[in-house]
Parts: structure tokens; C-alpha cells; sequence
């Protein structure tokens, strides 16, 4: 009997100078927290390839868990099937090595910074990190609301290559991405941004350059409004959001979203704001202070302006509204 011969099917193709690959196939994530795992989501939905680099393996397990809960409550809730969670998962792969960035289009970096001092060293940090491993034609974006790209991107040999963009995270149903063009970035680079915010279902907003872009400065503004409104004993905390989503038709209140949020990022994207503009109508309220203080900063810790159990249901106010009982 003649010896059966395998060889493999990729011999055949193309070869590799031939291969064109798709522009956005592949785009890698520099920190997968909350902003992180929304973006990584949001894109292997839409059929990309999501490399996440994380600073150790248990917060790289960290992310898949929380990424297959989100999921598992679209399934719940009838906007899923299981195979395609798997197929959306599959695509997620995660590194503690920048080099697996190497084959990217795009990179965005999604970092958790603990202090608004030190943000703009580490988010500069990454920046640099990246850099020396992707190609010159890969574009660097950050996610954050409160740095300007321009100064994010001055120490970098490419500057031309940079953006910055933000996903809104409070809820899946929110299809918008503003997307900002710094000092030094190109138009090609700028129009190919608005075309992966296309590719990923989302409707570009297109800002210039502003700390806090749209939707942090007309927020932060909000907040700190409801916050005075409740410590003048206007009305109460519940009532307060019930006003702004029965209302005026929003689907959180102020105080619900700052928690969905975290008040330690809203209180952080306030320093930061404060520290830009010096205006005073940006400086956290003594009710976000306090819950910063006691680390009560939302779903995230199980309390904040109101209490949730660990899957993240509501199930009561917090210790503000309980205070004014």
C-alpha cells in the first residue's frame, strides 16, 4: 500500500507577498478594564481580531470573566446565542507582551490610571511601548476624555499617526464614538479612524480638542447640578433620576450613571477638568468627595449612591440618600 502524503493546504495559496490583508483585521488593546472589554467587545462583534495587553495573568482572566458576564446577560435577555458569545470570545486573545501587537492596524490604549497625576506619564508610557513594536503605518489612539492627544503623542517619531476616540460605556445601546484629531494627526488617518467606528456599528462624532470632550463636560455638569439640587433638599436622590429619565426620556438618571460609571473615574475626570478650565462649575461636589472617601464608588464596589448585590442589581439607596431620611 502507497505511503499517504499530507501536506498542508496553505502551500497551495497564495503566497504571502499576495496575501492583502483586510485594513482594522487585527487591533490590539493596551488595558482591559471596563473601557477595555467594551471596546474588545464591541469590535470582535463586528468580525475584528482583539489583542489586550494586561500587566499580569490574573487580570487578564479578570477580563475574559467579566467579558463572558456582559454577555451572558445579552443572552439572558434575548440579544445573543451562546455560539455566538463563543465566536465573539474567540476572536479576544490576551498578553502580558507588546510584541503581540506587532501585527496590528490599530492600537488603542485603554489604561486604568489610579491618580490624575500620574496619568498623562503612564498613558505616555504606553504610547512610547507601542510604538516600537507596530509598524509605522499602525494607528495609536487613546480612549480617555480628559488628555489632549496632542500632548499625549508630542514624544512619539510618528505624532501623524495619532487620535484620540472615546466609546461611551454605560450602555450598548449607545452607537456614538466621538473621535478627536490632534495638532499633528493627518487627514488619512483621521478618515481611516471614522471608518472603524463605521465598521463597528458606531456613529462618529467628530470634536476638536477639548478636555472632556462632549460628553464628560455636559455630564460633570449634570452630576454636580443633582448633587447640590439633593444636598438643598430639593427633592430626593430617587426622584431627582426619576425626573431626568421619565422627563426627559434618558435611560439613566445622573446619580444611576455616575455609578455605572464609578464615581472614583467621575471624580478623577473632574480634578482634571478643574486643573484645565478653572471653573469652578467642574469641581467634584462634597457628595462625590464623600463617596470617594469611603470607597463607595459604585456597581463596581456594590455601593455608591445606591446599593447592588454582586451580580449588579439594584436593590436599595445608598448611604447618601439614607443619611437624608
Amino acid at each position: 500500500m502507497e505511503e499517504l502524503i499530507i501536506e498542508p493546504i496553505e502551500n497551495f495559496g497564495l503566497s504571502k507577498k499576495e496575501q492583502q490583508r483586510t485594513l482594522f483585521s487585527k487591533i490590539g488593546i493596551v488595558g482591559c478594564g471596563k473601557d477595555g472589554q467594551n471596546i474588545a467587545r464591541i469590535a470582535s462583534a463586528n468580525g475584528i481580531e482583539v489583542v489586550f495587553i494586561e500587566l499580569s495573568e490574573e487580570r487578564i482572566q479578570n477580563a475574559y470573566t467579566r467579558l463572558g458576564i456582559v454577555l451572558d446577560r445579552r443572552i439572558d435577555n434575548w440579544g445573543m446565542t451562546q455560539g455566538e458569545k463563543k465566536l465573539i470570545l474567540s476572536r479576544i486573545k490576551g498578553s502580558l507582551d507588546y510584541k503581540d501587537l506587532k501585527d496590528c492596524d490599530f492600537v488603542i490604549e485603554a489604561i486604568r490610571a489610579e491618580s490624575s497625576e500620574r496619568k498623562i506619564t503612564e498613558r505616555s508610557e504606553v504610547f512610547k511601548k507601542v510604538e516600537q513594536v507596530v509598524s509605522p503605518d499602525c494607528i495609536i489612539a487613546t480612549n480617555s476624555t480628559t488628555i489632549i492627544i496632542t500632548e499625549l503623542s508630542s514624544e512619539l517619531k510618528y505624532r501623524d499617526r495619532c487620535v484620540s476616540l472615546h466609546f461611551f460605556v454605560q450602555s450598548p445601546e449607545a452607537r456614538v464614538c466621538e473621535v478627536v484629531k490632534g495638532l499633528y494627526t493627518t487627514d488619512e488617518v483621521y478618515n481611516k479612524v471614522l471608518k472603524f467606528v463605521k465598521m463597528v456599528n458606531r456613529q462618529a462624532i467628530p470634536v476638536e480638542e477639548s478636555a472632556g470632550l462632549i460628553s464628560i463636560r455636559l455630564y460633570t455638569a449634570l452630576l454636580n447640578e443633582a448633587c447640590e439640587v439633593l444636598l438643598e433638599g430639593v427633592g430626593a436622590m430617587v426622584d431627582i433620576d426619576t425626573v431626568w429619565k421619565v422627563g426627559f426620556g434618558m435611560r439613566f438618571g445622573p446619580f444611576e450613571l455616575a455609578d455605572i460609571l464609578g464615581i472614583d473615574k467621575i471624580n478623577r475626570w473632574m480634578e482634571n477638568l478643574y486643573s484645565e478650565f478653572g471653573d469652578p462649575r467642574y469641581m467634584a461636589s462634597p457628595v462625590i468627595k464623600k463617596l470617594v472617601r469611603a470607597r463607595r464608588f459604585g456597581i463596581h464596589t456594590c455601593c455608591g449612591f445606591y446599593t447592588y448585590d454582586k451580580n449588579g442589581k439594584m436593590v436599595g439607596n445608598g448611604p447618601i440618600a439614607t443619611e437624608r431620611e
